[in-house]
């Protein structure tokens, strides 16, 4: 498997009255194919993290490549086709855009490249299969629930056929059946279609759908944890990392189902 994602020596500084550094000598990479959890304590810098690799913000030091493409040295234009073009993004906010239908909100990612009616139709029919929407396509963002309004973001994210999934929290505003469900979902699109997804998370559930998990500290790396054959000591390994780490994180005491 290739490289998809590297960060080689990322620094991040934020400077206002305090200058603040958000990321501090980061190393990371993320294989093709791969679906990858990062967590760390609130401030740690995993939103940074993620708004490096979505091309949303540049390094101070350092270098980012996404799909062996240094996107800093991109122009404006060819950076927002970049990103639309190789990256979807999934995020704890929905953002469904009410006064469309659910059939024209997964479709706006094409309607901005111009492509033809019949294959946005082609391909809305297929996503609206996989992710369990056909029946509601009809239906306005306000008369969803949770899970079904995070299902459509998600086929809006991944119609364009992104290299790469971004996910911010995915499951943050969900019941826990809904989280379930997109989780489980997640995963099915990861392993169906090989599709690489990095997922920024506060639980430890969610992280126990990845394959792997990266710890960040202050900005820096902290630890990492593969995946085991059963999810249940996957989950608890990441609880064992999570309580050497310290800060707060979003760890219930329950058992998987």
């Amino acid at each position: 498997m290739s490289t998809i994602v590297k960060l080689k020596e990322v620094t991040k500084i934020y400077e206002s009255r305090v200058m603040h550094r958000a990321l501090n000598r980061l190393n990371f990479e993320v294989l093709e194919g791969e679906f990858v959890a990062v967590m760390g304590p609130s401030g740690s810098g995993k939103s940074t993290l993620l708004n490096l690799i979505s091309t949303i913000d540049l390094p101070t030091y350092g270098q980012v490549f996404v799909d062996g493409i240094e996107p800093e040295t991109l122009s404006k234009n060819k950076l927002a086709l970049f990103r639309r073009h190789h990256l979807g993004f999934v995020f704890q906010e929905i953002n469904l855009l009410n006064m469309l239908t659910i059939e024209e909100n997964i479709v706006l990612p094409l309607t901005l490249d111009g492509l033809p009616v019949k294959e946005m139709e082609k391909r809305v029919a297929v996503v609206a299969k996989r992710l369990g929407l056909t029946d509601i396509l009809t239906k306005r963002p306000e008369e969803l629930s949770g899970g079904q309004a995070q299902r459509t973001a998600i086929g809006r994210a991944l119609i364009h056929k992104p290299k790469i999934l971004l996910a911010d929290e995915p499951t943050g505003n969900l019941d826990s059946k809904s989280a379930k469900d997109v989780l489980e979902l997640l995963s099915e699109i990861n392993e169906a279609q090989n599709r690489t997804i990095i997922m920024v998370t506060h639980d430890p559930i969610a992280a126990s759908y990845c394959d792997r998990v990266l710890f960040i500290k202050d900005g820096a790396f902290f630890n990492e944890i593969y995946k085991d054959e059963r999810r249940q000591t996957f989950y608890q390994r990441i609880l064992n990392v999570l309580s050497l780490l310290g800060g707060h994180h979003d760890i219930s005491a329950v058992r998987l189902p």
